[in-house]
């Protein structure tokens, strides 16, 4: 069953559209189970398999602090078919890095959110053409007024890119609300690396943006290119990919309450 698991998951690629690349070289497990249950014990809320544990890559049990992201987890693998498709199970996948890796190193990957922002996506502005600044201006100067006013963290904007130094005040102020719980913690990793905006990551951890708000601020520059030259289909493919990776960190932040 141990092989099982490896086989599945300890060598899919973080990056899905790389997973759906593989997934057409190699053949997928059949699916070897019936069901998919939640079972409370000490460790929280294990995952099963006809009884069966479900073991991370790491060789833990795959189990998650609360009943309603347990059940999340259970129902991704309750809704595979025939196959089991690892590149569907992006919740799983964040919960095998949570546990394997964000919970054994919660200082790295705090200091990794920590450099997105010193060079954050949201004070990068374009210099030209117009409409394009105007985009910009309209998704994340509320983002930045909101880190402003709800964190104290002011930020200064940069044209071009150039590398502009932020006031040390202000990137202690938003690394004050980088959460320390590890599942919070890796969920607002996965949103910062996918949108390359610790800012991004930060409000929607906060409630202020929702996936599909955050996505969209994310975006705006590539939205716009697509609609001056028109719809890259394989951009979109791949776009459609990874938020479904977005989806499951934000999952993970609202079933994963703080306190």
């Amino acid at each position: 069953m141990r092989d099982i698991f490896e086989e599945i998951f300890v060598h899919a690629p973080l990056d899905p559209a790389e997973a759906v690349r593989r997934s057409t070289r190699q053949q997928l497990r059949r699916r070897f189970y019936r069901n998919a249950q939640v079972d409370e014990g000490d460790g929280g809320f294990a995952i099963r398999l006809d009884g069966r544990a479900v073991r991370t890559p790491g060789r833990r049990v795959l189990a998650a602090p609360t009943r309603p992201l347990a059940e999340a987890l259970a129902a991704e693998w309750n809704a595979q078919g025939e196959l089991i498709n690892p590149v569907h199970m992006p919740l799983t996948r964040l919960a095998n890095a949570i546990i394997d890796g964000v919970a054994e190193a919660p200082a790295a990957v705090t200091a990794e959110i920590e450099k997105y922002l010193a060079s954050d996506l949201v004070v990068y502005r374009a210099e030209g053409p117009p409409g394009l600044v105007r985009r910009q201006a309209q998704a994340w100067d509320p983002l930045l007024d909101w880190a402003r006013t709800a964190l104290g963290a002011r930020f200064v904007l940069a044209e071009g890119v150039n590398f502009v130094a932020q006031p040390a005040d202000a990137l202690a102020a938003a690394r004050a609300a980088i959460p320390t719980d590890p599942w919070r913690l890796g969920a607002v990793n996965a949103i910062t690396t996918l949108t390359g905006s610790a800012l991004i990551a930060l409000a929607v951890l906060a409630g202020r943006l929702s996936a599909a708000q955050a996505w969209a601020a994310a975006h705006v520059d590539e939205d716009w290119n697509m609609d001056f030259w028109g719809r890259d289909e394989p951009a979109l493919e791949r776009r459609a990919l990874h938020f479904a990776e977005m989806a499951a960190a934000a999952m993970v932040i609202e079933l994963r309450p703080a306190g």
